[in-house]
């Protein structure tokens, strides 16, 4: 689907989920993360774009494992993740739109849970191609968690969680291979309701991650 029709249906508030390919499974058990190797920081520092080119390929669930826990995965026996979060609010929720429906990932389980039966990429950005790349993340804050935290300042807050988020899969992306863009430019009224998020939780980013797009 085109950038303008996917704009003019968000204007009359018809974008929506296109039905689910495969089974819609209610939960995804990943393997254990892969915690060492890789790149050295600095090189994947070197390494860290943006592409909006991708090659249409699953991630294999290792790979995903690794990424799902590189972004916000828990790294310390406490419950500590990989990404920081004011007061240890750990406001985030990280959601995985994949060609067999929308899933929530459970840090604590490290594992995948089903929210929606749907193929939720299409909603997740008005740009052509998130339709077609294996995997588009949504960020979400969940205002409930933040009670310690000012009214007025609980989106700026959630805003600096979800972006140190995203850089951690930049640098899992630059340091494996992947291709990776995080936008804004996104529909969140139609992402809360294909998620059936309450009010309390906000949608803040969108990012699409998948193998780059083969040069031909």
């Amino acid at each position: 689907m085109s950038t303008l029709t996917k704009v003019a249906l968000g204007v009359m508030g018809k974008l929506r989920p296109q039905p689910a390919k495969g089974d819609s499974t209610t939960s995804i058990s990943l393997p254990p993360p892969e915690t060492r190797g890789g790149l050295p920081l600095m090189e994947a520092l070197a390494r860290r774009h943006s592409s909006r080119e991708f090659a249409p390929d699953a991630l294999p669930l290792p790979l995903l494992s690794g990424l799902l826990w590189a972004a916000y995965g828990s790294n310390r026996t406490d419950g500590g993740r990989t990404a920081p979060s004011a007061l240890n609010a750990q406001e985030i929720d990280l959601f995985v739109a994949l060609p067999s429906g929308a899933y929530r990932y459970d840090a604590a389980a490290h594992e995948l849970r089903l929210v929606a039966a749907s193929d939720l990429r299409r909603v997740t950005g008005y740009q052509d191609f998130v339709d077609e790349a294996p995997m588009d993340l949504v960020y979400v804050a969940d205002h409930a968690r933040m009670r310690l935290v000012p009214a007025g300042q609980r989106e700026s807050f959630a805003s600096v969680a979800a972006g140190a988020t995203a850089q951690n899969v930049y640098l899992f992306a630059a340091g494996n291979g992947l291709a990776t863009v995080i936008r804004a430019w996104i529909d969140r009224a139609a992402i809360a309701d294909a998620l059936g998020l309450t009010h309390d939780q906000q949608v803040l980013l969108s990012q699409t991650v998948g193998y780059p797009k083969p040069v031909s």
